[in-house]
């Protein structure tokens, strides 16, 4: 079927102007400006002024509505996948915690199984696993009952029951520089996270092949001016892409805003890191087995840590663009674009033909009004 969304804004990388779309199944078939002859289809739909950006793509995110995909059943992951779409997010890599092999295995079977059944919320792209290879200094908010060494054979294992996408790891555990050669072999980006190694290891990760950090500034050895740690590689290195949680608790504005400055808009991706508490009412949640107190949104443990994180994916764009002042044609990178070029997650993140028709309409105010999956409407605000 070819649908023709008319006379919208169109957003995307290096485009910013009035147009429409023309779909054809779930594939971009055309991109028209707004003084073009539109052709006929088998659906036409009046965007009235309203903005289509690429589906956003969250590469982290633990769970939302009450869910966990840790929880590892088909209601745990039909929760989140549905709730993404109202963020819109119409791919996501399902996040593991630091639990036991048999949970992230039990797990990774039930992503396989939404994976290839779904039919109705965002699309699973692969499995991103945060820990269980994890230092236990650097753990935060990960359960150290459960850390481990590196083990290449591990992910193999968990790989073959569906597809792992990107590896969350402390590079200064034994071993690392090794697992980190084995994981790119094999075509997963290993990330560094909950590290706080020096900036030698980091340089040494980073020639190795480790080309990611997980939830930048956040459990990495920060910026001094003597000790330039795992932020201060991250900062300087090109070839380097980081996430950063945009909810207001993980970043200060100013921070997010020179991390953009120095790292560009093309080498920066908003993540959620979402936990079961996201969308949900302030109270006691469980994290991996550990209780976190979430009070006006911002989960921490009995400590005080910050123990993952409540906000939504649209709003981490709004923050961005808040903050940094960047043109939406700009900011839009740090949403999908990003994310898809760095894991290889196919033709996503742009409105171009040929690309994926996985669509967020949004208001001018930058809120979720629809979201597309696969050239369907998938989502729409009431």
């Amino acid at each position: 079927m070819r649908t023709l969304l008319r006379n919208g804004r169109l957003v995307s990388p290096d485009r910013d102007h009035s147009g429409s779309i023309l779909l054809d199944g779930d594939k971009i078939e055309r991109i028209f400006l707004s003084a073009e002859e539109l052709p006929p289809a088998d659906r036409e739909i009046d965007l009235a002024g309203k903005t289509v950006l690429p589906g956003f793509i969250d590469i982290h995110s633990h769970g939302r509505g009450g869910a966990d995909f840790c929880d590892g059943t088909p209601e745990a992951f039909e929760t989140i996948g549905n709730g993404k779409l109202s963020e819109g997010v119409t791919s996501f890599l399902a996040t593991t915690l630091t639990v036991s092999v048999e949970d992230i295995t039990k797990t990774c079977r039930c992503a396989e199984t939404y994976r290839r059944n779904n039919r109705t919320g965002a699309r699973l792209l692969g499995m991103h696993l945060e820990g269980p290879f994890i230092a236990p200094e650097g753990a935060g908010a990960q359960n150290p009952d459960f850390l481990l060494h590196p083990d290449i054979a591990l992910v193999r294992k968990w790989d073959a029951v569906c597809p792992v996408k990107k590896v969350s790891f402390s590079p200064e555990l034994p071993g690392s520089m090794e697992f980190i050669r084995a994981l790119r072999e094999i075509g997963i980006m290993p990330s560094g996270a909950h590290s706080l190694a020096e900036y030698e290891t980091f340089e040494l990760a980073r020639a190795a092949g480790m080309k990611h950090l997980t939830h930048f500034c956040n459990v990495l050895t920060p910026l001094h001016h003597l000790k330039f740690g795992f932020v201060g590689g991250g900062l300087r290195s090109g070839d380097v892409f980081v996430e950063i949680i945009c909810d207001g608790v993980h970043l200060c504005d100013e921070m997010i805003d020179l991390i953009l400055k120095v790292k560009g808009s093309e080498r920066v991706m908003i993540i959620t890191d979402a936990m079961r508490a996201a969308g949900m009412p302030d109270g006691i949640y469980d994290l991996g087995g550990l209780p976190v107190q979430v009070r006006n949104g911002k989960a921490t443990l009995s400590s005080g840590r910050v123990a993952g994180s409540t906000g939504l994916f649209d709003g981490g764009f709004r923050k961005v663009l808040e903050v940094s002042g960047l043109p939406p044609r700009e900011a839009v990178k740090c949403t999908s674009w990003n994310q898809a070029q760095s894991l290889n997650l196919g033709r996503r993140g742009r409105l171009e033909p040929g690309y994926e028709a996985d669509l967020a309409v949004m208001d001018s105010g930058w809120h979720v009004l629809e979201t597309w999956v696969g050239g369907v409407p998938r989502w729409k605000k009431a």
